[in-house]
């Protein structure tokens, strides 16, 4: 009825507005606080959340702690539930939305399901008309019937989805975020907010991350710790390595240097109730021989721990790296990554360490224009004007010429290349573009200064 009719009828009857994307924002919010007890959880729509807690029971007491402390958190932020634990996702949602909800062990769940309406399946008004006009009122009364005439009358899908409502087929769910490859979690009676207490809890967690790691021969290049609020705050601090490692001391060093350099310092509130490590990137990792002639060398290793230090402070996005680019043309020629970026194909040409550098340490983008005067047109400039100071050149070398990659661009010209000197000892690398044959007055620019 409209709402004048229903306050006409109830006088006292109190009214709110429908605001959906609260409530989807509520929801989320209770997605990213439940992740507490388990990192495999999703939403499920409309009004819900599926929680994969295989392996994560006996951190609560098993099952039943579990599921108390599901519905004492749900209680602590306001929430009204009523939840399901069985052997499938689809079991369980159906068992909380048309049925009573609880505890169900193996086979007492396809009991309990084959007593809830065929409603529990959700199908179209339509087909569940279909279904009441034809005397099956119970998932009972499906299940105890052949597959065939189902799948005639209902199409080809309505067997798969019976299976899966009653446990005989299982398809696990999809998570809102990847769920990592190695988590250990720690869960308090009493929470903790003091600086030590935090870290001797990471000191635990990443001592037992590396003893996992080490098992599975791999080693972690990408390391969250996920800090519980016990009022339903989290928040999620991660540092990266440029090689993969497993000593928890380094990480630990790591830590604490992220958590100094935060520009939004880590706020316990009333305290964290659980603390969650996890690995976001973990790759292979062969023990390395201590001492004689195998495995890094000590200077290897403090530049390795110093790139890490300096991302722990900084951020991924300041500490870069240059990779090679399939190109010749010196401005693509490299490329700036992050240091955790996975290693990209090619490799850098080997210098002859007899003869002069043939490329500059700096490199101007763009390359500048440059006014020059040669004593032939297609010869090494005699001097150059750069910024509005002249330069008398007095030893040159070249040309090193480079095509332009037409493939790219079409009006890319060809590149000659001169390495040049000036009577105060200042060496340049000029390039004139464009050939005389090709046009009229090509162009000179400076492309890069040597040291």
């Amino acid at each position: 009825m409209t709402l004048a009719d229903a306050q006409a009828r109830t006088p006292d009857l109190r009214s709110l507005p429908h605001r959906p994307e609260r409530d989807e924002a509520l929801l989320r919010r209770a997605l990213e606080d439940f992740g507490r007890f388990t990192p495999m959880v999703a939403l499920d729509p409309p009004h819900g959340l599926m929680l994969d807690v295989t392996g994560c029971a006996h951190l609560f007491g098993g099952e039943k702690g579990l599921v108390r402390a599901v519905g004492l958190r749900a209680g602590r932020a306001g929430l009204s539930l009523r939840s399901a634990m069985a052997g499938t996702p689809q079991s369980a949602r159906a068992l909380a939305r048309f049925g009573p909800g609880g505890l169900f062990s193996p086979g007492q769940d396809r009991k309990a399901v084959r007593r809830l309406p065929v409603a529990a399946l959700e199908l179209p008004d339509r087909e569940e008309q279909a279904l009441r006009r034809a005397g099956l009122k119970r998932i009972a009364d499906l299940d105890d019937r052949p597959r065939a005439p189902l799948a005639a009358r209902f199409g080809a899908d309505f067997p798969a989805r019976l299976a899966r409502l009653l446990g005989d087929e299982d398809i696990r769910i999809t998570p809102h975020r990847p769920p990592p490859p190695v988590v250990v979690d720690r869960v308090f009676f009493e929470p903790i907010s003091t600086t030590g207490d935090v870290e001797r809890v990471l000191s635990d967690l990443l001592t037992e991350i590396a003893d996992r790691l080490e098992q599975a021969g791999q080693g972690g290049r990408g390391f969250e710790a996920g800090f519980f609020r016990i009022d339903g705050g989290l928040r999620r601090i991660a540092i990266h390595t440029g090689r993969p490692t497993r000593d928890a001391e380094v990480v630990l060093r790591l830590f604490r240097e992220r958590l100094a350099a935060l520009a939004r310092p880590l706020d316990p509130g009333f305290g964290f109730d659980q603390i969650r490590m996890s690995i976001l990137v973990a790759e292979p990792l062969a023990p390395v021989q201590q001492g004689l002639e195998g495995g890094q060398t000590p200077a290897r290793q403090d530049f390795d721990l110093l790139i890490d230090r300096l991302i722990a402070r900084l951020g991924p996005e300041a500490v870069l790296r240059p990779v090679p680019g399939d190109t010749h043309m010196p401005e693509r020629a490299q490329r700036w990554l992050p240091t955790e970026a996975p290693d990209a194909t090619g490799s850098w040409p080997t210098p002859d360490p007899e003869a002069p550098p043939l490329r500059p340490l700096h490199l101007f983008h763009p390359p500048q224009p440059v006014e020059t005067l040669a004593e032939v047109p297609d010869g090494s400039p005699l001097r150059f004007r750069w910024r509005r100071v002249m330069h008398e050149v007095v030893r040159s070398e070249g040309p090193e010429r480079i095509g332009g990659e037409w493939w790219r661009a079409p009006d890319q010209r060809t590149r000659d290349y001169y390495r040049v000197e000036d009577c105060d000892g200042r060496r340049f690398w000029l390039f004139r573009q464009g050939l005389y044959d090709e046009m009229s007055e090509p162009r000179w620019f400076i492309h890069g200064l040597f040291a």
